[in-house]
């Protein structure tokens, strides 16, 4: 087991030690700060991830009706023929919020059929595919609100790690060796004023003699 060094001590350890006390407590302060406003953002965010989800998950019901209906108007062939599309194009823009990085908006390019392909082979199969591009698209809205509610609360709890750091442990130790110091600086200056009058004391006697 390992025991604590002890405090410095001098003047020069006083001012050192008020220093970085103030430096600690501006930075725990400033931390604090940043702290609320992530949270805050962080609320926002997982408000637009809950809206995202629940407009992905309806519009993911209502292409698999869609899609129901059309396989049980055409058959099987008929599905075959509608789903033959090229994957979809989504691409992603990021940008930076309280320090952080995270998906904001996204932009995308359905799959198109080639102009050889047959049309579906009924009306329900059209709004399936309709259905199903919007779907895609909430869907991606969808990621990207919930990755950056991950990266938003990540920070926050990094944050919240350093504000308890210099809370509980930092400034503690450094009020706790300042108060040592001045303690030690206020007992060396009253010695000093003892040895001093003792001195003064001495002096006069030895010229009375």
């Amino acid at each position: 087991m390992t025991t604590a060094a002890p405090p410095p001590v001098g003047r020069a350890a006083r001012l050192r030690l008020r220093r970085s006390l103030q430096v600690a407590t501006r930075g725990a302060d400033l931390l604090d700060r940043q702290l609320h406003l992530l949270r805050t953002e962080l609320a926002d965010l997982r408000r637009a991830e809950a809206t995202a989800r629940d407009e992905w998950e309806a519009r993911v019901r209502e292409a698999e009706t869609w899609l129901l209906r059309g396989l049980l108007l055409g058959g099987e062939n008929a599905l075959r023929t509608a789903s033959r599309v090229s994957a979809a194009d989504i691409t992603v823009e990021w940008e930076d919020t309280l320090g952080v990085r995270h998906p904001a908006r996204t932009a995308v390019s359905p799959g198109t059929a080639a102009a050889s392909n047959a049309a579906p082979g009924n009306t329900a199969l059209v709004h399936a595919r309709t259905a199903y591009r919007a779907a895609v698209a909430t869907a991606a809205r969808y990621g990207a609100a919930a990755t950056a509610s991950r990266l938003v609360e990540v920070r926050m709890r990094t944050t919240l790690v350093r504000v308890r750091a210099l809370r509980r442990h930092r400034i503690p130790r450094l009020q706790q060796d300042l108060t040592a110091v001045e303690l030690a600086l206020e007992q060396s200056e009253h010695e000093d004023a003892v040895r001093r009058r003792w001195a003064a004391r001495r002096g006069g006697a030895d010229t009375r003699g």
